[in-house]
C-alpha cells in the first residue's frame, strides 16, 4: 500500500500559481456588460406586521431600474430541509411580517450601487410590532409569542420532488417547536439503575459567524431564452441549482452554476442564500444581469451563524468506568426559519454514535423559533456543541470517581467492525490509536497534575463520509484526447481545499501517468456530471471514489485497444508515464495518443471516455411502495454513512489566574482520516480545524441583544490571529477504509471539535473548575476561579 506514486503524497496544489498570483476568479470579481447592481432593505424590527411599503419615490429616483416587495414574490418559500412533515417556512424577503431584525423587506435594483443605497432610503413600510421572544426556553413556554402559527405549504415538497412517496401537509406551529428528534435503543431507564454512579450537567454554545474573507455576492444573467446563468459563491452547485429552478419556475436544466473560486465556505454556503435569489429574480424582470454583494455587516447580521444550542447530558456508569446509560436533551434555537434543524437534531446523535458503546440511549432534540436571525452548519453540524458537552460532561464523571481519563474513554470505544444501532458498519476505526497517540505526544502522563494552572486536555469527535441527500450521488468522466491527455469532469467544488489536485492525483495514480496529462474541469453544472458536492462531508470519500471508478473504466478500454493494436492480449500490458508498454517486450509500446487515435477508428468513431458512479449509501434510496428506503432524522432509523472519520486532540494550557487569559503551550491532533490523498493537503485540514477550534474555544461569539448582532464586524467579532496560534502537530492514521478511493474518508471536520473540546477540558483542569459556556473567555474564567475561592 505504500508503493503509490501520487497517493499518500504531499504534492502541490496544481492552480495554487493561479490562486498566489491574484488569478483566481471569484464571484466578486464577475462583471457583466450592462450589469444592474442590487440592494436590499432590511427589517429593523425583531417581529413586526407589515402593514403598508411606499415604494413610488424609490421608482422615479434617475437610475432605478426595479422595486420589488415581499408581496410582489410572494409565498416561495425554501429551506435547507423541505419534507413533508417539515415543509419550507422562509420566504426571500418577508411578506406579511418580519421575524427578525436584517430580514429583507424591499429589494432595488440600479445602474451602480449608489443609486440603489441611495433608492433604499426613498421607501416608507409601515410596521406594527409584535412581541418578541428571544431566549429558547421561554419560547417553549405557554402564552410565548408566536413566530410562527401555521406554516402553509403552496407546492410540492423538495422531498416529494426528489421521489419520496409521501405527500406535503400543514405544519402548525406549538410552543414555537420548529422539529423534534426522539432516538432511542435500549432501555435507558433500566441502564441507570444498572449504574454505580449518575451525573447531569447542561451546557450551553452560542453561535458563531463563518467569517469567510470573500465577500458575499452573486451574479445573475438571465435571458429571454428562458435560460439563467449564475455565478455563486458555495460548496455543491447542485443545491442551489434545484432551489433556484423551483423558486423561480425554470426548468432545472435551463439553470447554469458556473465556476467560481471560493472564499471561505466552512459549511455556511450550502443553502441559498435570499439575496442570490433575489439577483436572479431582478434579472428575469430587467432582461439584464444583476450584482448583489453584501457588505461585511450584512454578512455578520443576516447571513446564518453556527447553531446556537443548549445541551443537558445525564449518564449513568459502573466505578469502574463503563457507560451503563445516557440522556442527551439538545434544545436548538433555530431563529426565525427552521433551516436545517431537523438535520441538526438528528446529527447531534449521529456524531456521537461512532465513539463511545452505549447499550441504553436517549436523545431528545428540539428546534425552537426565536425572533433572531436563523443558524445553519459550520463545519460539523451540532458536532462541536455535542462534542464539547459531552466529552466536558465525561471529565467531570472522572474526577469525581477518581478515573484517569484517557483508560475511561478507552474503556468505552466502540471497536472495529461493530454494527451501530441503524445498521452503519465501522469498517474502518482507528479511534483509540488516536487517543494513544495524542495523549503520548503531548507528554500526558509526565504532565498531567503536576503544575498549578497549568491543564492538559481531551476531545474526541466523528463525522460521516457522505450522506444520502440530494442528488444522492456522485459521477466522473474521464475523456482521452489525441495529445494523450486525459481531461477529468467532476461537479465537485474547489473552495480551498485543493480538490481539484487530489482529483488529479486519483486519475493519475490510476492510469500511471505524469500529473500535468490529467486537466480538472470541475465544479460547471452544465458540463459537470451529477455530484454530491463538496458538504456532507463527501467530497474525497463519495466524488473521489467515482473519478477513480472512471479512470479505471477508461484504463480498461484502453488495454483493450492496446492489445489488439499491439498484437498481444491484455493482462500482458501496463500503463508507464503515458505509454502503453508490453511487459515482455518493451519494444511493443504505443502512446496514449496513438491509443486515443486508433481507438477512435476501431470503435467506429467512438471516442474513449471512462465513467464512474457511485451513490453514498448504496442500500438507501428513495422512490415509492417497497422501494423507499428513506432513513428517519427524527427517529433515528435506517443507514445513514458508509464510513466515519475520527479524531482525537489533546491540549496543554497555562492559565494566568490574576488575568483569566489563557496560552494554549500546544496542541496534538491524530485523525483517523483512512488514506491520506494529498498528505500535505490533509494537514492543511487538520491545521485549519485547529486554528477554527481555537476561536470557537476562546473568543468567538456572535453576542446578540433584542434580536440585534453587536459585534457585526471584524474589530469586534475576534478570532485568532498569528500571535495566538501555537505549536500544533497533526498525526495521521491511516486506517485504510476499504469503501473509499485507495482507503480514504472523511477529513475536515472531526479535529476542530475534538481541540475545541481539548482546550475546554485542559483549562478546567488547569484552574480546578468547570466553566459550562463557550468561549471561555478571561472574564468567565476570572469568575470560576473568583467563585472557587470563595466556596
Amino acid at each position: 500500500m505504500n508503493d503509490f506514486r501520487y497517493i499518500k503524497k504531499g504534492i502541490k496544489r496544481t492552480d495554487g500559481g493561479l490562486i498566489v498570483t491574484g488569478r483566481a476568479q471569484y464571484t466578486v470579481d464577475i462583471e457583466l456588460p450592462g450589469m444592474l447592481y442590487g440592494k436590499i432593505l432590511r427589517s429593523p424590527y425583531p417581529h413586526a406586521r407589515i402593514k403598508d411599503i411606499k415604494t413610488g419615490r424609490a421608482e422615479e429616483l434617475e437610475g432605478v431600474k426595479t422595486v420589488v416587495t415581499g408581496r410582489d414574490i410572494g409565498y416561495r418559500r425554501f429551506s435547507f430541509i423541505d419534507t413533508p412533515a417539515y415543509p419550507a417556512d422562509q420566504t426571500p424577503l418577508a411578506v406579511d411580517k418580519v421575524r427578525f431584525i436584517g430580514e429583507g423587506v424591499v429589494v432595488v435594483a440600479a445602474i451602480n450601487e449608489e443609486v440603489a443605497s441611495k433608492a433604499l432610503n426613498l421607501i416608507d413600510v409601515e410596521y406594527e410590532e409584535l412581541p418578541n421572544v428571544f431566549d429558547p426556553e421561554q419560547a417553549l413556554q405557554e402564552g410565548a409569542p408566536a413566530v410562527h402559527d401555521v406554516i402553509e405549504p403552496n407546492t410540492t415538497t423538495a422531498w416529494e420532488d426528489f421521489g419520496i412517496p409521501r405527500k406535503t401537509r400543514p405544519y402548525t406551529v406549538a410552543n414555537n417547536i420548529s422539529n423534534k428528534t426522539l432516538i432511542e435503543y435500549g432501555d435507558v431507564e433500566t441502564g441507570f439503575k444498572e449504574a454505580d454512579y449518575i451525573r447531569e450537567d447542561r451546557f450551553v454554545v452560542p453561535a458563531t459567524s463563518h467569517v469567510a474573507m470573500e465577500p458575499h455576492v452573486a451574479v445573475a444573467r438571465y435571458e429571454l431564452s428562458g435560460k439563467l446563468d449564475v455565478w455563486l459563491s458555495h460548496m455543491g452547485y447542485e443545491h442551489k441549482r434545484f432551489w433556484l429552478a423551483k423558486l423561480l419556475d425554470i426548468p432545472i436544466s435551463r439553470v447554469r452554476v458556473h465556476k467560481t473560486y471560493v472564499g471561505g465556505a466552512f459549511g455556511g454556503k450550502i443553502s441559498l442564500f435570499p439575496y442570490e435569489f433575489m439577483a436572479a429574480y431582478l434579472s428575469k424582470l430587467t432582461l439584464r444581469p444583476v450584482k448583489i454583494t453584501l457588505s461585511r455587516q450584512e454578512a455578520f447580521s443576516v447571513c446564518p451563524p453556527a447553531r446556537r444550542m443548549i445541551v443537558t447530558v445525564k449518564t449513568g456508569v459502573k466505578r469502574d468506568g463503563g457507560i451503563t446509560a445516557q440522556h442527551v436533551k439538545v434544545i436548538d434555537d433555530v431563529g426565525a426559519y427552521r433551516s436545517s434543524s431537523p438535520t441538526a437534531m438528528y446529527l447531534a446523535h449521529v456524531f456521537r454514535n461512532p465513539i463511545y458503546n452505549i447499550p441504553n440511549v436517549r436523545h431528545e432534540a428540539f428546534g425552537v423559533y426565536t425572533s433572531k436571525l436563523p443558524t445553519i452548519a459550520k463545519r460539523g453540524h451540532s458536532l462541536q456543541q455535542m462534542s464539547f458537552a459531552v466529552e466536558s460532561h465525561l471529565d467531570m464523571i472522572c474526577e469525581d470517581l477518581g478515573l484517569d481519563k484517557v483508560e475511561m474513554r478507552l474503556k468505552n470505544f466502540r471497536k472495529k467492525g461493530d454494527v451501530l444501532p441503524n445498521g452503519d458498519t465501522l469498517r474502518s476505526y482507528a479511534l483509540p490509536e488516536c487517543l494513544k497517540q495524542a495523549v503520548e505526544k503531548i507528554g500526558w502522563k509526565a504532565k498531567y497534575g503536576k503544575k498549578g494552572f497549568r491543564g492538559l486536555g481531551i476531545g474526541t469527535a466523528s463525522m460521516f463520509s457522505g450522506a444520502h441527500n440530494f442528488p444522492f450521488a456522485s459521477a466522473a468522466l474521464v475523456r482521452l484526447n489525441h495529445d494523450g491527455r486525459i481531461i477529468l469532469y467532476t461537479g465537485q467544488t474547489e473552495f480551498g481545499i485543493g480538490v481539484d489536485t487530489v482529483m488529479a492525483q486519483i486519475v493519475a495514480e490510476v492510469l500511471n501517468c505524469p500529473l500535468d496529462y490529467v486537466i480538472v474541469n470541475s465544479g460547471d453544472s452544465e458540463v459537470s456530471p451529477h455530484d454530491i458536492g463538496n458538504w456532507l462531508s463527501a467530497g474525497i470519500f463519495t466524488s473521489g471514489e467515482a473519478v477513480r471508478r472512471a479512470a479505471l473504466d477508461l484504463e480498461t478500454q484502453m488495454f483493450t485497444y492496446a492489445a489488439e493494436g499491439l498484437q498481444t492480449t491484455a493482462d500482458t500490458l501496463e500503463m508507464r508515464d503515458g505509454w502503453i508498454v508490453s511487459r515482455a517486450d518493451e519494444t511493443k509500446r504505443l502512446s496514449f495518443s496513438d491509443i486515443s487515435k486508433f481507438g477512435i477508428q476501431r470503435a467506429g468513431g467512438d471516442p474513449l471516455i471512462g465513467k464512474g458512479y457511485v451513490k453514498c449509501v448504496p442500500d438507501v434510496y428513495f422512490w415509492k411502495g417497497e422501494f423507499n428506503k428513506t432513513a428517519s432524522l427524527s427517529r433515528g432509523k435506517g443507514r445513514f454513512t458508509e464510513a466515519y472519520g475520527l479524531a482525537a486532540a489533546t491540549a496543554e494550557v497555562e492559565v494566568n489566574p490574576e488575568t483569566g487569559e489563557v496560552k494554549i503551550i500546544q496542541i496534538v491532533i491524530a485523525d483517523d482520516c483512512g488514506t491520506p490523498i494529498n498528505v500535505a493537503s490533509v494537514e492543511g485540514q487538520i491545521v485549519s480545524q485547529a486554528v477554527m477550534g481555537i476561536g470557537d474555544a476562546l473568543f468567538e461569539e456572535m453576542r446578540m441583544k433584542d434580536g440585534i448582532v453587536m459585534n457585526p464586524n471584524l474589530l469586534e467579532y475576534k478570532i485568532p490571529t498569528a500571535t495566538d496560534i501555537p505549536k500544533i502537530t497533526s498525526i495521521i492514521v491511516d486506517s485504510y477504509e476499504p469503501s473509499g478511493p485507495f482507503g480514504a474518508k472523511e477529513i475536515g471536520e472531526t479535529s476542530r471539535a475534538a481541540v475545541i473540546t481539548a482546550i475546554a477540558n485542559a483549562i478546567c483542569n488547569a484552574i480546578g473548575t468547570r466553566i459550562f459556556t463557550l468561549p471561555l473567555t478571561p472574564d468567565r474564567i476570572r469568575q470560576a476561579i473568583s467563585e472557587t475561592m470563595r466556596k
